[in-house]
């Protein structure tokens, strides 16, 4: 259920709602719009009767939701959410570009990597320095040598830093160093790390598992919201099917049908999503075109001989001749970058 307050209600006319619903045994979620608050109403075990609620003070009208995202839901909120990261918008026609290492390695191999990428145009500085790989023998990463990695990196260059947690025991400690914590593919329905990202105040990049339908990711993004935190930035990456000539099948279709149910901005990863560097460029335009609300991609100095997912990896130079094309769809479907 949601709640709209009438226009011009005040923060302490949605205090008392809120705790009117609160005093029924709901929980109570406020939403401040441009022009309006709305209050989600969640933790409800039945069907609830807007009547119930059209007679609370300063309220204009209770709207059942549809799905069971109620917070992430196009409903709760008048037009998309624009998440901001230092400074900088991302969704709600901002385009942000996200580039960088899959791992931190060193922080020569970083730094150059970074003021490729930052002169090439990116926004964000990616890199991680806790890897969960398939096979317990490959490289894990760095663990918080990496993260200082990053924080030194950023610091040099400006780039905000995306890098991922995987656990709840780590979740903090990359919180102090992140400006955006990922939640990758593997951890995407590991509730208990959900639940702590809700509480945690630092925007969370949240991708789809290899295997999850779109609602199953919109129900991922509801236990973080439903934490407190709706600074989430959803992430297609390709899922498994059938199909062996990549890596993943990149569902492009998830961008509309993302949009369709949800107000939260989504990003694409066509490094993961194909695994090939000669389809990056292809699918990244792609994206761009379909709706995208920015890109995940992997850029390498040395792609042969990096740790993790060279095979994936933009040479600088092609990840610079890649934003050209980038600024050129841009214009045309009306975003900016």
């Amino acid at each position: 259920m949601l709640i709209v307050m009438e226009d011009g209600a005040s923060e302490e006319d949605v205090a008392r709602v809120v705790a009117q619903i609160e005093a029924m045994g709901y929980r109570a979620h406020p939403i401040a719009g441009t022009t309006r608050t709305t209050v989600a109403v969640t933790a409800v075990q039945g069907p609830l009767n807007p009547a119930d609620f059209e007679g609370l003070a300063r309220v204009k009208e209770a709207i059942p939701v549809s799905q069971p995202w109620t917070l992430v839901s196009r409903e709760a909120r008048v037009g998309p959410t624009q998440v901001t990261v230092a400074g900088r918008a991302l969704g709600a026609g901002r385009l942000a570009i996200i580039a960088g290492p899959c791992a931190v390695e060193s922080h020569e191999q970083t730094a150059a990597i970074a003021r490729a990428v930052k002169a090439a145009g990116a926004h964000f500085l990616r890199g991680g320095a806790y890897k969960p790989r398939t096979s317990p023998y490959s490289f894990q990463g760095l663990g918080e040598e990496g993260l200082k990695i990053l924080a030194r990196v950023r610091e040099e260059t400006g780039l905000p830093v995306v890098t991922e947690a995987m656990d709840t025991e780590t979740l903090d400690m990359v919180a102090d160093y992140a400006d955006v914590i990922q939640i990758g593919t593997r951890s995407m329905q590991n509730f208990p790390l959900l639940r702590k990202a809700g509480r945690c105040r630092r925007p969370i990049l949240l991708k789809r598992g290899m295997s999850a339908t779109i609602e199953e990711l919109l129900m991922s993004a509801e236990y973080i919201a439903a934490g407190g935190n709706q600074q989430i930035i959803l992430c297609e990456r390709g899922i498994r099917t059938f199909a062996a000539h990549t890596r993943c099948t990149l569902d492009l279709s998830a961008i509309p049908a993302v949009k369709a149910r949800s107000h939260l901005p989504i990003i694409v990863d066509p490094s993961h999503g194909t695994g090939r560097r000669d389809m990056v460029r292809f699918l990244s335009r792609a994206a761009i075109a379909a709706g995208a609300d920015g890109l995940l991609v992997e850029v390498h100095n040395d792609p042969d001989h990096a740790l993790s997912d060279g095979a994936q990896s933009l040479l600088p130079d092609q990840f610079a001749g890649m934003m050209d094309e980038i600024r050129a769809i841009a214009r045309v479907v009306g975003m900016t970058l």
